[in-house]
């Protein structure tokens, strides 16, 4: 039985014929595209559970692949980027992405990368029947992996997701981005503090206004927090 359909897209043969391999030894089926018209036409067809996606590429590059799917689609996308950057990964977290990997890369690193990922958005309820908290006017359900913001549905990122639910199971208490990096993305990401800031930039053009009773702080010279009056 396939752990799950990755859809890899990079126009690198050698790099596809490589994460087909290890992805294959690990029990995923993968799916190759080498451009991003090819990609958009198979995430139609294929239906994948996650994607590798790389910036670079003919017809259609990683961000405009990224934000046609993110129109349609919350799957998630880990992006490759040979460069390092730091605009290029803000940039990619901005479109919706929910990961980066830079070039070189250890295959075993992005097979880790993934089940972490499919583990999460799997909604497996873990010693709790539900993993959910509720404030005035936000449910943050992570068993459904849904938010609700006033009672209706929004269309949620993971990563996103959890960083809310996070801040929210501990209200009032001040997380550094190291902190947050190191206790919502995992010991194995390798990112930097602006990962967090555009995350929770993300999540404040969904929440802010919703409700005076609660709000996502910033912490000046800190970091973050989910403030709840009392």
């Amino acid at each position: 039985m396939s752990q799950g359909k990755i859809l890899v897209v990079d126009d690198d043969k050698n790099i596809c014929e490589l994460l087909r391999l290890y992805l294959e030894k690990e029990g995923f089926t993968p799916v190759i595209a080498n451009d991003g018209e090819a990609a958009l036409t198979k995430y139609d067809v294929e239906k994948p559970d996650l994607l590798i996606l790389d910036i670079m590429m003919p017809k259609l590059d990683g961000w405009q692949v990224c934000r046609e799917i993110r129109k349609k689609s919350d799957v998630p996308i880990i992006m490759l980027t040979a460069k390092g950057e730091t605009f290029d990964k803000v940039l990619g977290l901005e479109l919706g992405a929910d990961d980066y990997v830079v070039k070189p890369f250890d295959a075993k690193e992005i097979v880790a990368r993934i089940k972490a990922v499919l583990r999460r958005v799997g909604g497996q309820p873990t010693e709790q029947a539900v993993k959910e908290v509720r404030f005035d006017k936000l449910v943050v359900n992570m068993t459904k992996y849904e938010l609700k913001v006033n009672g209706v549905q929004v269309d949620t990122p993971p990563k996103e997701l959890e960083l809310l639910y996070h801040l929210a199971s501990n209200p009032n208490r001040v997380y550094t981005r190291d902190q947050l990096l190191d206790e919502v993305w995992g010991f194995e990401y390798y990112g930097d503090s602006r990962t967090v800031d555009v995350h929770v930039k993300r999540l404040r053009e969904k929440l802010e206004g919703v409700s005076e009773q609660w709000t996502l702080k910033t912490v000046w010279g800190v970091g973050y927090k989910f403030e709840v009056k009392e």
